[in-house]
């Protein structure tokens, strides 16, 4: 029998938990509905709604942890999977560590758009084909998915924690390249998640920008000499270095497994004092913020870098008690870098030869932070001037070194609804021809 309520489901999942024989006990139900419109090729190509039904069960029994997940609310199938749960507790070995989270709250979420606009949805997606084609008439939008999503997520345990969130958002995600003849440029994208449609997408956060970059990198260079000197990363690449590192450097997994350069590092300097970088899932600003974690604790926001000192590692519970540090108020998403004192104009009028990056693609650093891979969309920096697009140009370093050379961060600060990120410029960076 399919179950609707989320409450009924998630009081029945622990029931068959307990029945199964499990010590303690917590799920995670989620629900969501999902409105889709998209374009591929210039043309509306897909309407759609689609549901997601999903269960995720974690047991303790005699000191051992069993998971599983399943993503059907019927009884039947929520029994078969406790049963699945409690016997991979009993299969796998014992760790003190691996615990429920004590009652912490009881309480409901609610934040976002409850009754979308659907039709508005539609005249922004056509108002930004028909802007695309006439302000950028080289770039071909490759694709566009847009959506309404209406989500909720229950997290309860057996101590009684009950923690609801609903939430509801629109987002768009892009994807285009430019193309003139035989020539074309490497693909881009932008995603951004928005909680009103009051302004046109293409004046959401970096959107029209990159589309102008697009057409720029029609005609491509390559640096002519290897060279080690500054570079600036672009807000969403400065988000995905920062991310790296804080998944290289600071997660439980490193510092269980004590790989992690930064295991002694919690107080003192891990990057430049121009560095202050916070996770902020409440921040009003935010669209689409975690309300509470995967082990049953509500969100906060928290500091991570200030003025370049490591103020807490992104550890879970089971991280926290198995290295003895705290565990972290949040999951460590949701980042934002403060603004600082000098405009991307400026940071670049400073720079006799560098590189602007816009993308990078490149495998996992090294556990001491070496990395190696390719700028894509990105553009030469001479004499203090942005000039010519690069070809697809190697750049190398050291994620652990870079943060400590940050030489500025821009006033200015872009947001996708996720992070909220400025420009930052680094120094001590390889840039040599692919």
């Amino acid at each position: 029998m399919k179950m609707t309520d989320i409450y009924e489901i998630a009081e029945y999942t622990l029931k068959a938990l307990k029945n199964c024989g499990a010590d303690a006990a917590q799920c995670i139900v989620g629900r969501s509905k999902k409105d889709e419109l998209n374009v591929d090729g210039g043309k509306f190509s897909l309407m759609r709604s689609t549901f997601n039904t999903s269960i995720s069960m974690k047991a303790i029994k005699d000191g051992k942890k069993g998971v599983t997940s399943i993503n059907q609310a019927t009884k039947e199938a929520i029994d078969e999977a406790a049963a699945q749960c409690i016997a991979a507790a009993e299969s796998s070995v014992p760790d003190e560590a691996e615990q429920i989270a004590p009652f912490t709250a009881k309480t409901e979420y609610k934040t976002g758009v409850f009754e979308p606009d659907l039709d508005k949805l539609f005249d922004r997606i056509e108002e930004f084909m028909s802007q695309t084609k006439k302000e950028y008439p080289k770039v071909i939008l490759e694709q566009l998915i847009s959506d309404y999503e209406h989500s909720e997520k229950l997290y309860m345990n057996t101590n009684g924690t009950s923690l609801r969130y609903e939430h509801g958002e629109y987002s768009f995600n892009t994807m285009f390249s430019a193309h003139e003849g035989e020539k074309a440029s490497s693909f881009n994208g932008y995603f951004c998640a928005l909680d009103n449609l009051d302004k046109p997408f293409m004046d959401a956060g970096m959107q029209r920008q990159l589309l102008e970059e697009s057409e720029k990198q029609l005609n491509t260079v390559s640096p002519s000499e290897k060279f080690v000197g500054k570079v600036i990363y672009s807000p969403d690449c400065f988000n995905e270095l920062l991310q790296t590192a804080l998944e290289n450097f600071a997660s439980s997994g490193v510092l269980i497994d004590g790989t992690s350069p930064w295991k002694d590092a919690l107080n003192t300097k891990v990057a430049s004092e121009k560095l202050n970088l916070r996770s902020v899932p409440l921040d009003d600003k935010t669209v689409v913020g975690q309300r509470f974690t995967s082990d049953g604790y509500p969100a906060e926001n928290m500091d991570i870098i200030v003025d370049g000192v490591l103020k807490t590692f992104i550890l879970s519970q089971y991280g926290a008690n198995k290295t003895g540090f705290p565990r972290a108020l949040n999951g460590g998403n949701n980042l934002e870098v403060l603004p600082g004192d000098k405009t991307l104009e400026e940071m670049i009028s400073g720079i006799d030869r560098g590189l602007i990056v816009n993308r990078f693609s490149g495998g996992q650093p090294s556990s001491n932070g070496d990395f190696s891979g390719v700028a894509k969309n990105s553009f030469l920096i001479e004499n203090g001037k942005v000039s010519s697009a690069v070809s697809e140009t190697m750049i190398s370093g050291n994620i652990i070194d870079m943060l400590n050379n940050i030489v500025a961060i821009s006033k200015e600060q872009t947001t996708d609804g996720l992070s909220f990120m400025p420009w930052a410029e680094f120094d001590g960076v390889t840039v040599s021809g692919k």
